[in-house]
């Protein structure tokens, strides 16, 4: 698939995905390895992106499990489809069988509701497997992730044991929602996301947002990495630095100034105890000439 990191790195910058070589040498070495990738760190740093990027630099099928709690294994693993399930015992007694004739014949493969874990082990094409957000599941769906995490499988009563065609990329992302226990974290390779330097936010920008002025990718990044340093609920994703650098360029802005930041300040903080933090703050904040 990648011959080395190097061609790892460079097949994702080619896709517009970004990473430095301690970056690449991680997810290298989990995708050679075949062991799942746990990414951490805030919110927005490109974790999601990441798992996207490498479905399409592998040509392969994206399959996204989005946690939240309370997701249990129905809606992640799978589930019988009971409508048909009923309809075929209700055809089938009325041919005279026998209640253990009939339960036999409805519990298979074809009464079967695939979600997403159950969708990635039994896919014969390639695939990258995002369990996004596993922080906000739940520490029994934690524990219900080992097997699939350890032996790429997983055990369903009336079927027995179904392992994977093909073992599937496989990315958990967490926000640091919460702590996970030792272990689910023994059974991946852990990469920690922060927010960029201020060279490769750069970088970022100019890759995203073709056509920026050079003086206004550097003042606006600076301004957000400034930013996020401040006492705010949410500091600014990297997804939020490149909208508002859309913003500027359609307001056909060319520099920033005290003015234009707190017009469009909703933009880069989505939270308006954090506006009303900032704005009074603004030109302290802002690059200097």
């Amino acid at each position: 698939m990648f011959q080395s990191r190097e061609e790892l790195e460079r097949k994702l910058a080619e896709h517009h995905y970004l990473i430095d070589r301690n970056v690449a040498t991680v997810v290298y070495l989990a995708v050679k390895l075949q062991k799942p990738l746990l990414v951490e760190g805030p919110a927005g740093v490109g974790k999601t992106e990441l798992a996207k990027a490498l479905a399409a630099v592998t040509n392969s099928r994206l399959i996204r499990l989005q946690c939240y709690e309370g997701l249990d294994e129905a809606k992640a693993l799978y589930e019988w489809n009971y409508q048909k399930q009923l309809l075929c015992l209700h055809l089938k007694q009325n041919q005279s069988k026998s209640w253990h004739e009939a339960k036999d014949d409805i519990f298979t493969r074809e009464f079967l509701l695939r979600r997403p874990l159950l969708d990635a082990l039994e896919s014969t094409e390639p695939v990258v497997l995002l369990i996004d957000e596993v922080d906000k599941s739940d520490e029994e769906f934690e524990s219900f992730l080992l097997e699939i995490l350890s032996d790429y499988q997983i055990t369903i009563p009336e079927l027995g044991t179904i392992k994977a065609k093909s073992v599937p990329i496989t990315v958990l992302t967490s926000n640091n929602f919460r702590d996970f226990g030792d272990a689910l974290k023994r059974r991946c390779v852990h990469l920690y996301l922060d927010y960029p330097t201020f060279e490769r936010e750069l970088e970022i920008i100019k890759l995203k947002v073709p056509g920026i002025d050079q003086l206004l990718s550097q003042q606006l990044v600076s301004f957000v990495q400034l930013l996020r340093k401040q006492d705010i609920k949410k500091p600014p994703s990297i997804a939020e630095t490149i909208d508002w650098a859309r913003s500027l360029l359609t307001l056909c802005v060319s520099r920033i100034d005290a003015d234009i930041v707190q017009s469009t300040l909703s933009i880069l903080l989505k939270y308006q105890s954090d506006i009303d933090k900032i704005l009074p703050r603004v030109s302290s904040l802002l690059p200097e000439d």
